[in-house]
């Protein structure tokens, strides 16, 4: 399955959640596709949608929170799925789209062809930790771990091949505050 399949799948399903996006592609292309207001992208700052995405489920106990990551993000800051276990937030479902390299720099391997992040989330503790290979396997996963108690994983394997003349998220890096504080402040 490619990327973008993955994203078409997936962001259908999101309601008003609070999202924070990995930096790279996975911003881009959430932004092309499904842009609104309970977006949070990081901009240049890769392996800390985790830690951020944290944070705001920490604050917001009653609102399921998403954190849509990238393998490359997630092997950045390994400690903060160790956190995230400790913290134990029931309202936190992590998203991972693994495509097995640094795409938006060049398209360099990563290691998530020899570790399986989602049993290094399992074996950190996280309360669930599933892997999809295709795009029919998103969405009842994704309910799935919706429906639970988290915090939990979701491993979304994808060929890499996000297209490269996908826009840049437009707003400003203070827009983008704004815009997802406000939408946080709605019940």
């Amino acid at each position: 399955m490619r990327g973008t399949e993955a994203f078409q799948e997936l962001l259908p399903l999101l309601k008003d959640e609070p999202v924070v996006h990995a930096n790279g592609f996975i911003c881009r292309e959430s932004f092309t596709l499904k842009d609104r207001e309970a977006n949070f992208y990081m901009i240049g700052s890769m392996g800390l949608a985790s830690s951020i995405g944290l944070g705001v489920a920490l604050c917001k106990p009653d609102r399921k929170v998403i954190v849509l990551d990238g393998d490359g993000n997630v092997l950045m800051a390994m400690g903060t799925l160790a956190m995230i276990a400790a913290q134990a937030p029931k309202n936190l479902v992590h998203v991972v789209i693994d495509n097995e390299v640094y795409e938006s720099t060049g398209s360099q391997r990563s290691l998530s062809n020899r570790v399986p992040l989602e049993l290094v989330a399992k074996s950190s503790g996280y309360r669930e930790a599933l892997r999809v290979n295709r795009k029919e396997e998103i969405k009842p996963a994704f309910e799935k771990l919706m429906n639970s108690e988290g915090p939990s994983f979701l491993l979304i394997k994808v060929e890499p091949c996000f297209d490269p003349k996908t826009g840049r998220v437009t707003h400003t890096p203070e827009e983008i505050t704004n815009r997802f504080m406000n939408s946080l402040r709605r019940p």
